[in-house]
């Protein structure tokens, strides 16, 4: 993907001492950190919007888990705070049940994700394809941008040039200095015209009540029952898969950007407990933000947990401490910072004519299934999962034409051996039976399977079939070469699967 081409980043540089130890890293951690605290503000509270409940709900949720996941979880400068999908998720069940249910559900999520880790459920990264991650980072690219057109359409005129300064300032400031992040001085700048100016426009205040109080110990008001637990369990399980998916895909990503490693175990575990330190101070719960992080690790340059800690931090002060002054920022900056943030997360090389040209038409169209299915639901989980089931279903169309059956060798009048070659599994032996001669061979068959492996029941079933139709005709069949594991899988289920089977 185009965004491994950002540059490479040695594995120390994530060492929180070593960023304190020095000034001018430790600038760059704290400025990202206030620029993705100023990011957040308005997209907790539309998250809170989509689910229903108070903006002080989202708020609190992306403060809590910001700051929890900074502390133990495995992807550093990863920022987790309350996200649209988890927002959709519970939507449902907040409308139906009110707040408390909904806590209970982002408590039981955060269980569910703990013991999801500690089963190993990162180690099914590996099987999730390139091309898949290509359409994950695409559609998200596009659901970011799609995310702002609210805040430009049906609003006033001077709206659009201050987005265009706004992203002005972010192209082209970054080639004169990179002192401070770009977008830090696009919101402040934009936000001094405002009020110089005395200009009308949408501000951070329209969006809804900031909160003016701390986050306190919540225990959700639900009976303790059977019941509870069927309304909340289905919501907690999609809370937990929705957010470990978004979660561990972004931390794959962030891997690539810096070129470094993550405890992708340690982060499905972090998710977790920052999920029920969520529940348990009144929040709606979350994952990772790719957005977020992205204007973290990509447009400010953090590299560690100070980063994503001062995010949660500042974005508590800034709207319980400093809320009056928050309000007044104009949408306009703030969506100029998201439309830099999604041209930055799509990936440009995946759709240039040279790519397409070179790749194969297999993988271009599980990109694009991925895109159309994640754009279409707005839930990351349905393109990433339909992308994979199409990926493999590609793949074993693809691997079931590879199989091939040879007649090598007639040792005498009375024997035939046939070679197997390529991989058996139920879609490449389905059409193995078809591939010998039963009427025009000789009494003794032999097949040679020393260049083909037996990975399923399928294929037993059908070698068993291939045996059975010699033998109606009198002939004998012999099977030789198998490796170590294919004679240990065809010695247990030959025979013992059933006529059909």
């Amino acid at each position: 993907m185009s965004n491994a081409a950002a540059p490479v980043t040695a594995p120390e540089d994530t060492s929180v001492m070593a960023a304190l130890r020095s000034p001018r890293r430790l600038k760059t951690e704290v400025l990202a950190g206030l620029v993705v605290a100023l990011a957040l503000i308005p997209e907790a509270i539309s998250f809170s919007i989509i689910a229903g409940v108070d903006p002080r709900v989202g708020l609190f949720a992306s403060f809590t888990m910001a700051v929890t996941i900074s502390i133990v979880g495995g992807r550093p400068a990863m920022i987790s705070a309350a996200t649209g999908a988890i927002a959709l998720v519970v939507a449902p069940l907040s409308r139906e049940y009110g707040l408390d249910y909904l806590i209970a559900a982002v408590i039981l999520g955060g269980v569910l994700q703990i013991v999801l880790s500690v089963i190993g459920v990162a180690k099914l990264m590996r099987f999730i394809p390139r091309s898949v991650m290509v359409g994950f980072v695409n559609a998200l690219a596009i659901l970011i941008f799609t995310s702002q057109l609210p805040y430009l359409l049906g609003v006033p005129a001077l709206v659009y040039p201050l987005v265009a300064v706004g992203l002005i300032v972010m192209v082209f400031l970054p080639k004169l200095t990179r002192v401070v992040p770009a977008p830090l001085i696009a919101i402040v700048l934009l936000t001094a015209a405002t009020l110089v100016f005395a200009l009308q426009v949408p501000d951070v205040g329209d969006e809804g009540e900031l909160p003016s109080s701390l986050p306190s110990l919540l225990i959700p008001n639900v009976p303790f029952t059977l019941d509870t637990l069927s309304i909340i369990a289905p919501f907690a399980l999609a809370i937990a898969l929705v957010g470990l998916l978004e979660s561990l895909m972004t931390a794959k990503l962030v891997d690539d950007i810096t070129d470094s490693h993550s405890n992708k175990s340690r982060e499905a575990w972090g998710q977790g407990v920052a999920n029920l330190v969520t529940g348990f101070t009144g929040g709606m719960g979350g994952c990772a933000m790719i957005g977020q992080t992205m204007i973290n690790v990509k447009v400010s340059g953090a590299r560690t947990r100070i980063s994503t800690f001062l995010a949660g931090t500042f974005l508590l002060i800034l709207v319980v401490g400093l809320g009056d002054i928050v309000a007044l920022i104009p949408m306009a900056a703030l969506v100029a910072v998201m439309i830099m943030v999604s041209v930055g997360t799509f990936d440009w090389h995946s759709i240039h004519p040279k790519t397409l040209r070179r790749m194969p038409k297999s993988e271009t169209l599980v990109m694009v299934v991925t895109v159309a299915v994640t754009v279409a639901t707005h839930n990351l989980a349905y393109g990433v999962v339909v992308g994979v089931v199409t990926a493999m279903v590609l793949f074993a169309r693809r691997v079931a034409h590879l199989t091939e059956v040879v007649d090598v060798a007639h040792p005498d009048e009375n024997t035939r051996v046939y070679k197997v070659l390529g991989e058996l599994f139920f879609a490449s032996s389905n059409d193995l039976i078809y591939q010998f001669d039963y009427i025009g061979d000789p009494l003794d068959i032999v097949i040679d399977m020393s260049e083909s492996h037996i990975w399923d029941a399928s294929t037993v079933a059908t070698l068993d079939a291939i045996t059975t139709k010699y033998a109606a005709k009198g002939k004998t069949v012999k099977i030789i070469g198998l490796d170590d594991s294919s004679t240990e899988r065809h010695d247990r289920l030959s025979g013992n699967l059933g006529a059909g089977h």
